[in-house]
């Protein structure tokens, strides 16, 4: 027995709703009550928010280099296991596209793109810890990426990123 589609309840896309000659909407909303006043795509992006963006992408991009710094010289070089130095540049390199992606949705005043922002900079906390306690040339490299870390915290919860992003308090 062939299936049957449920058909006889669909009409066609709906009519067009149209603003009657008052100019209001049929339901009289006017279009001021719909749409907010200062909807946080139409609001200037304050620098705060490209502030964050920039930490953010440096920080994709300290990701990437990495990865391709692990990469070619596990490849060219005589690594202890070319399985573990492969592996490990190639996660360094998918981890760098959440600080990426984090930074494009910062530069377009996203919502989501703090959660991912701020998840990252706690995810450098204590890898700059780490190579803090090193005894190598590593501390310098744990220095900055402390820095760049609590500079993006401070960055993105800050009061104004919150309004640019439309994240509204909690009541």
């Amino acid at each position: 027995m062939p299936a049957r589609l449920p058909t006889a309840w669909y009409r066609g896309p709906a009519p067009a709703r149209s603003v009657d000659a008052a100019g209001g909407y049929p339901a009289r909303v006017s279009s001021t009550e719909q749409t907010p006043a200062e909807h946080p795509s139409t609001a200037p992006r304050p620098a705060r928010v490209t502030a964050a963006a920039a930490v953010a992408g440096l920080e994709a991009l300290a990701l990437f280099a990495g990865g391709v710094y692990l990469l070619v010289t596990s490849l060219t070089g005589r690594p202890d296991d070319l399985t573990q130095a492969v592996t490990g540049g190639a996660t360094l390199l998918a981890l760098g596209l959440i600080p990426l992606i984090a930074a494009r949705g910062l530069l377009r005043c996203r919502s989501w793109s703090r959660g991912p922002a701020i998840i990252t900079q706690l995810m450098a906390l204590p890898v700059a810890w780490t190579l803090l306690q090193a005894d190598s040339a590593a501390i310098p490299g744990g220095i900055a990426l402390a820095a760049a870390a609590l500079t993006g915290l401070v960055l993105l919860v800050h009061p104004a990123t919150t309004r640019a992003l439309g994240i509204r308090p909690r009541a």
